[in-house]
């Protein structure tokens, strides 16, 4: 039997691998408990596994978010090594400071790829500020989509209900590299729409050579592109380009510090699937069972083996170790692992494969 519950220690471990499969109500249903007592169980036995899995700290730090069963969460990768090293409820500024402060050899981390949050740079430069803040080019260049998005919407009052349908569909077209398009007929769409649309043109013009300046091999050739880029855009754009352009003069060195460090979080945008997976799954689960099940589960992991001695107990004959002979050396293996966190490749495969 358990020694704090009136239940054995079998059904323990079952309810404990349940409860990480289904909601809490159900595992309390099949087997007739009270469901606190299943959230209970479950909660000592995360905070077991917590104690028991020392996630490594990265050298390249991510901090991101998520849309997780109705909320933000705050999210942390390692970026090197494309994995989760946690997901937080929140992810308000003590939140972060609290997590960053506790983050064992905090002095490795080099870079932390960010989206533009304040609260993400108040607490690095807190906490590490030693570390090079890089802003994720993705959430950059999706300031530039987003206003041509603008122009593209403001042009709908314009043309006829057929036309703003076409439009609407025809704005992948609009979002998409003009070097990217192989399709002949996508090519006429954009031509047609930028020949009937002069402004909405232009801007399309001046989103391509935005994207353009990430293609810079240095960081001084990219703020000479910008410099070009910010004169060349009219009175008349600016106001469509206003949060882009803010951006770019509130956050000007961490944004060109990618050019010198070209780190990106952009593999994270791959969780936007899984989520969506585990939010209609997730109907009924805790945030901490579906936390537990990512991190926790030991297919998910990254794991490395480093090389490092540990002392193998030695028998000699039926004498006791402290009774061996000086000139019998003790044996020593390599066993020592780290822990990178869970996989993203290996989540996303799981979610495809219905296993997750």
């Amino acid at each position: 039997m358990d020694v704090n519950r009136t239940v054995t220690n079998r059904l323990i471990d079952w309810i404990q691998e349940e409860s990480l499969e289904k909601p809490f109500t159900s595992v309390a249903d099949e087997i007739g408990v009270d469901e606190k007592t299943v959230r209970n169980i479950f909660n000592d036995y995360v905070a077991e596994l917590e104690a028991q899995t020392e996630f490594r700290t990265p050298k390249w730090l991510g901090l991101d978010e998520v849309h997780l069963l109705k909320n933000y969460r705050f999210v942390v990768t390692d970026v090197e090594n494309k994995s989760v090293i946690d997901i937080l409820r929140k992810r308000n500024k003590n939140v972060i400071i609290s997590y960053l402060s506790k983050l064992k050899d905090i002095d490795k981390v080099e870079l932390v790829a960010m989206d533009m949050w304040r609260p993400y740079k108040d607490a690095v430069n807190m906490v590490i500020p030693h570390a090079k803040i890089v802003i994720d080019k993705f959430h950059v260049v999706k300031l530039a989509n987003e206003g041509l998005e603008k122009i593209r919407k403001a042009n709908r009052q314009n043309v006829s209900a057929k036309e703003r349908r076409q439009l609407m569909r025809d704005r992948y077209v609009l979002l998409t590299r003009r070097k990217d398009l192989n399709d002949f007929d996508d090519q006429i769409k954009l031509q047609v729409w930028t020949d009937m649309f002069p402004l909405l043109g232009q801007a399309y013009e001046l989103k391509e050579q935005f994207f353009d300046i990430y293609e810079a091999k240095t960081v001084d050739e990219a703020y000479k592109l910008y410099q070009e880029w910010i004169s060349n855009v009219p009175k008349g754009l600016m106001t469509y380009f206003e949060d882009l352009i803010k951006a770019m003069t509130n956050w000007e060195e961490e944004i060109f510090n990618y050019f010198t460090s070209p780190i990106t979080n952009a593999y994270t945008e791959s969780l936007n699937r899984l989520i969506k997976t585990i939010n209609h799954i997730g109907r009924g689960y805790s945030f901490e069972a579906l936390r537990a099940k990512i991190l926790f589960t030991q297919g998910y992991r990254k794991v490395k083996r480093k090389k490092k001695f540990k002392e193998v107990e030695v028998t000699f004959g039926k004498m006791l170790p402290d009774q061996m002979p000086n000139w019998l050396e003790p044996e020593y293996e390599w066993v020592y692992e780290e822990i990178y966190g869970a996989d993203f490749s290996t989540l996303i495969k799981a979610m495809d494969e219905g296993s997750f």
